[in-house]
């Protein structure tokens, strides 16, 4: 019997990476217009992207179904194993309520943990959690353990443009048009499981600051366990440049720097060109 990870695409973590990290990766649905594409499957990062900028229409991002849950529980239970499976934040999204209605024929094998994030905030719960199962964690102790540490998640991001947010109806022409013009730079973050902008900052030089003060006002990067940078676009050119910029963040303390594409989920409102970090809080 072994202990498996079951997540959806919206953690940012492609199929490919799945299969080297032993974990399962449910693809949400990207729908445009009347096409329906499966995240990370039949719409990789870099199509979204080429698409995204060629059109005016925002997509939308489907919830995972209980059936679509169901069928993948079943196959755990059958095989005799155990299952930790983890959401986006069920502020953002019904996936959440559509794996606990499936779960009800399943109790014995699957635990359901509400991430309260999205994007490299998941990616990086999904990455602890599979640091758990490989030090011998059951199922039920790595969803406690989870539901524990989730609250010293922190993502962060800074966002190149103010289209798409006009865009989704999350802020107006007028605004996009002002920070066009001024070069604003809103800093985004996932607190208590929903979207919420913490500030503002005037060209990326700033945001690169805004970014560095964020993380040092949540006591730093606990770098004894995962963390991850990320991109959106088809270039990590901006990220780079916040790497150099904030290199005091990271220098002496770890020899990697992980890096991640960030999918639709949250690249449909933040567009090309957003920077970003997840992290466990210091201690």
């Amino acid at each position: 019997m072994s202990v498996r990870i079951l997540c959806d695409s919206a953690c940012d973590i492609s199929q490919e990476q799945a299969k080297e990290w032993n974990i399962t990766i449910m693809p949400l649905k990207t729908i445009w217009g009347e096409e329906e594409y499966l995240d990370g499957v039949t719409m990789m990062h870099k199509e979204f992207y080429e698409k995204l900028v060629e059109t005016d229409v925002l997509p939308t991002t489907s919830q995972l179904s209980p059936f679509e849950y169901e069928k993948v529980f079943k196959e755990v239970a059958e095989a005799g194993d155990t299952a930790v499976c983890l959401t986006i934040s069920s502020g953002l999204s019904g996936s959440f309520q559509s794996a606990n209605i499936a779960r009800e024929d399943y109790e014995d094998s699957i635990v359901v943990v509400d991430t309260q994030n999205a994007c490299l905030g998941q990616h990086i719960i999904v990455k602890r959690a599979m640091e758990l199962r490989d030090a011998g964690k059951s199922a039920q102790e790595i969803a406690d353990i989870l539901n524990e540490e989730k609250k010293q998640v922190r993502l962060v991001a800074l966002v190149d443009t103010l289209e798409y947010l006009k865009k989704g109806g999350r802020i107006s022409a007028a605004t996009a048009l002002a920070g066009a013009v001024l070069n604003i730079k809103p800093v985004i973050a996932v607190v208590d499981g929903q979207v919420t902008v913490l500030g503002k900052a005037r060209g990326s030089k700033n945001g690169n600051n805004k970014l560095m003060e964020l993380v040092q006002q949540n006591g730093g990067i606990d770098f004894d366990r995962p963390f991850v940078l990320g991109y959106s676009g088809l270039s990590d050119t901006l990220l780079q440049k916040y790497i150099k910029d904030s290199s005091a963040l990271y220098e002496g303390k770890t020899d990697n720097l992980p890096i991640a594409a960030i999918g639709s989920t949250i690249g449909t409102h933040v567009g090309p060109g957003a920077v970003a970090v997840a992290f466990f809080a210091g201690k």
